[in-house]
């Protein structure tokens, strides 16, 4: 009895000092759809392979990094930081201060323009300069104003200005016509197009829930070119669009997720667990369509995907 109650008395103690070791992360979570995806997956995983507790803060990129930076545990990671986009956080937080640590494990981000694979291959499109051509521009003209309409992205995107510059730089302009609009409405212009056989075009890029929506493909565009691509954005110069020239295709994004390195001292495992985490470009637009496109909760898709592929999770966790 007496062995007993000491035994008891010992787990009893245990059970109550418990979470005073245990492993813990405040993540945070920008507004767009992929980061939602990749926050959900690191706190998946941390809860349910590593035992720890996570608690999900929204913020913006700067307002992460800085947590980051200070350290105290406010913000501990960011879970889609896309690069060159993002270098200025990266040059000051990870190179300069030295207070953050980037993950050596990106994913491919891809900018271009896309089209149905079936226009594509019944018109014989593979390059962004067959939108130029009068058969195929005929064939995008919805409006009958004698040009073919492509969307460049939203109002307010910087990419969407980028990509009226390319439009002319590209000699598309005698051809094409560049439109800007809510996301709703490419993607609800992209499903028409495809139920009624028509011709459509419109800026894309990887990862996104489009991939995983419709069957489309990305044209081919000069490789990229720093000396072709002197872009100006309307907060640099009123007469930005004048000023600029771009005629070739963005470069290549290197996207990573990175986190505070006071998180080695306080939660060791989950610092680890970080360093050897990897993901896809196909992974995150497959978990971006299943929440934006299903409108489902970000943590159920984490959960299903964590479950999914327990071998990939060991991976990443050295096992």
């Amino acid at each position: 009895m007496h062995i007993k109650q000491t035994l008891l008395s010992v787990l009893f103690a245990s059970a109550i000092s418990a979470p005073v070791f245990a492993e813990e992360v405040k993540i945070g979570v920008p507004s767009w759809t992929g980061a939602q995806a990749i926050a959900h997956v690191l706190g998946e995983i941390v809860t349910s392979r590593i035992g720890g507790t996570v608690e999900y803060v929204p913020g913006n990129n700067a307002t992460i990094f800085q947590a980051m930076d200070q350290g105290k545990g406010d913000i501990d990671v960011h879970p889609d930081v896309w690069l060159p986009n993002q270098e200025s956080f990266t040059k000051k937080y990870v190179d300069g201060a030295g207070t953050v640590t980037l993950s050596s494990n990106p994913y491919e981000g891809n900018q271009g323009f896309c089209v149905s694979k079936a226009f594509a291959a019944a018109n014989n499109i593979t390059d962004i300069a067959d939108l130029g051509r009068p058969d195929v521009a005929a064939l995008m003209d919805s409006d009958g104003n004698g040009k073919g309409e492509m969307w460049i992205g939203a109002p307010g995107w910087a990419s969407a200005n980028v990509n009226e510059v390319k439009v002319r730089d590209y000699g598309l302009l005698d051809f094409i016509e560049p439109i800007r609009a809510e996301e709703a409405v490419k993607t609800a212009r992209i499903k028409d197009s495809i139920a009624k056989g028509e011709g459509y075009a419109f800026y894309c890029y990887k990862p996104h829930a489009v991939w995983f929506m419709f069957d489309v493909e990305m044209l081919t565009e000069p490789t990229y070119d720093p000396a072709k691509y002197v872009m100006l954005q309307p907060s640099d110069d009123a007469d930005w669009y004048n000023k600029s020239s771009v005629a070739t295709k963005d470069a290549l994004k290197q996207v990573q997720i990175a986190w505070s390195n006071s998180l080695e001292t306080r939660s060791p495992a989950i610092a680890e667990f970080f360093a050897g985490f990897v993901l896809t470009a196909d992974d995150v637009s497959s978990l971006a369509y299943e929440i934006s496109a299903k409108g489902r909760e970000p943590s159920e898709v984490a959960a299903e995907w964590v479950a999914a592929n327990s071998d990939r999770v060991d991976a990443m966790l050295g096992l």
